[in-house]
């Protein structure tokens, strides 16, 4: 029996990594700043295109990749003094994607560093955050 472990530990070890390897985002959302849009691949495939507003000058959206961490349908920033609705938070230093009632304002910089989205667009990503869950989700901000 002995002589088998090594064989089973192998075998326990390559299984791990490839689950690992499989396990990468469910849902993957890229942020593309330039264009000030947001694409939602759902298991590699493209779901949505949204119309986003992101950091304005001063505020600027931080590029990097993000695994969400938290979530709450209805928010209410007392700093910023605003609703901020279906708000998923993405960023320790606040960064968060959520909807905005000044939709006037999406597809250009307007934001004080968070990802914002129309009420309905941000109501699919938060369900779609739910349903797949944190570790299932990634948001890629791009310069």
């Amino acid at each position: 029996m002995r002589s088998f472990l090594p064989i089973v530990l192998s075998f326990i070890c390559s299984v791990t990594f490839l689950a690992g390897a499989a396990s990468a985002s469910t849902v993957r959302a890229t942020v593309d700043l330039s264009k000030q849009r947001m694409t939602v691949y759902v298991a590699g495939r493209k779901k949505y295109s949204w119309r986003v507003s992101t950091g304005k000058r001063g505020w600027r959206t931080k590029p990097g990749v993000y695994t969400p961490y938290a979530q709450r349908e209805e928010f209410y920033s007392t700093k910023w003094n605003m609703s901020l609705p279906y708000l998923t938070m993405i960023g320790y230093d606040g960064t968060a994607v959520h909807g905005t009632h000044q939709t006037s304002r999406l597809g250009r910089p307007a934001s004080h560093g968070c990802i914002r989205l129309s009420i309905s667009n941000a109501r699919r990503f938060y369900r779609l955050v739910q349903r797949f869950g944190f570790s299932q989700t990634q948001v890629v901000v791009r310069p």
